[in-house]
């Protein structure tokens, strides 16, 4: 709705009263699409995947167009701007961004069981991957051979649609906003398939509550579906009453999927080395140690690029999961802990208590 505002001055930034109730408003009309069916749901998600690729391919035509050497190379290592610090310092805060453009990549291996085909996991993780990468390159690499650091530092979301104009006119600015609407809705409805799937697999696995396995006639994850969309809502309310920026609450929620991440990878390297599940593919264990050993340490610099700040919040928001969490372990008859999670739980709680005094005290803020 940030982008509306562009057309709209009554959306603002995204968190006016009229975007949060209108965003509300879309969050609810997507909720009840998926529950009447998620073929349904995913052929709608294909038709924007492919009415948002238009502008970002034709922006991507004329910025390569309009791409000037002289602009690329001046101040390439950003030395004339101190407030940009070195180019460690550049990539390190440049982390947290790019990590959240790759977010959800992961999301064919959460949907795998619904796949009809196994193998089309693999290719869509990695066609996924390697398209992502190239727009965010391709993207990133041009609109700095168009106009420079500062001018585009000072552009306004998005940033794109600034670029645009400044090729083109205000016609440029339209069409990659009009694009930039269309790609969210269907990003927005991607997530609150994916947000849901997590739930409900988790709970197969017997980590969440057994509610949360509930499926109505479409075969839609509906528990999982009203406890994730229900959250989202609160967040929404909460963004108006916060004055948060669009980037804060990209670090946060970035922040909070590092850890899971990092505990991927560190069971890869667990599997690896105790040889679980490498029976008959005992060639492919050391491939995969070294794989998960460097996303290991890749996952530790995320957490540590990303701040203490993010982290401590992001405790914040992972305490409450140990209810839900507890609660099917004792639907099992299991002790909720093992002593390794004892461990871990005590620090997420003490992490916590750190953030919700922080956020108390303004030591800390959203």
């Amino acid at each position: 709705f940030s982008t509306l505002g562009y057309f709209f001055p009554v959306f603002g930034e995204g968190n006016t009263p009229a975007a949060i109730v209108c965003a509300s408003v879309l969050l609810w009309l997507l909720h009840f699409l998926v529950l009447r069916g998620i073929k349904e749901a995913a052929f709608i998600n294909t038709i924007t995947t492919i009415a948002k690729m238009v502008p970002l391919v034709l922006f991507i035509v004329i910025a390569a167009i309009a791409f000037k050497m002289d602009v690329f190379t001046s101040d390439f290592w950003g030395a004339g701007n101190t407030e940009l610090g070195s180019v460690m310092d550049q990539v390190r805060n440049m982390m947290l961004v790019t990590v959240w453009v790759f977010i959800g990549i992961e999301g064919a291996s959460i949907f795998s069981a619904r796949a009809e085909k196994r193998s089309d996991v693999g290719k869509a993780t990695v066609i996924g991957f390697v398209g992502v990468l190239l727009l965010l390159v391709l993207v990133n690499v041009l609109s700095q051979g168009i106009m420079a650091q500062a001018e585009l530092a000072g552009l306004k979301n998005p940033s794109m649609a600034g670029v645009l104009e400044h090729v083109v006119g205000p016609w440029g600015a339209q069409l990659i906003s009009i694009g930039l609407i269309v790609s969210l809705a269907g990003a927005l409805l991607s997530w609150t398939l994916l947000c849901a799937e997590i739930l409900f697999a988790s709970a197969r696995d017997h980590t969440m509550p057994e509610f949360l396995r509930k499926e109505n006639v479409n075969h839609v994850p509906a528990n999982a579906l009203w406890l994730s969309n229900g959250l989202i809502q609160l967040f929404l309310i909460i963004t108006l009453f916060n004055s948060s920026t669009y980037l804060s609450l990209l670090y946060l929620a970035t922040s909070m999927i590092l850890v899971p991440y990092f505990w991927s990878s560190a069971y890869g390297v667990l599997l690896a080395v105790r040889g679980e599940t490498y029976e008959n593919a005992g060639g492919e264990r050391n491939k995969d140690l070294l794989i998960a050993l460097i996303s290991s340490i890749y996952a530790i610099w995320l957490v540590y690029a990303a701040g203490i700040q993010y982290l401590l919040l992001s405790a914040l928001l992972y305490a409450p999961g140990a209810i839900l969490f507890a609660k099917a372990k004792r639907e099992l008859g299991q002790p909720v802990f093992t002593g390794v999670e004892k461990i871990i739980f005590v620090a997420v709680l003490i992490g916590a208590a750190i953030a919700a005094y922080g956020l108390y005290d303004g030591f800390l803020s959203l």
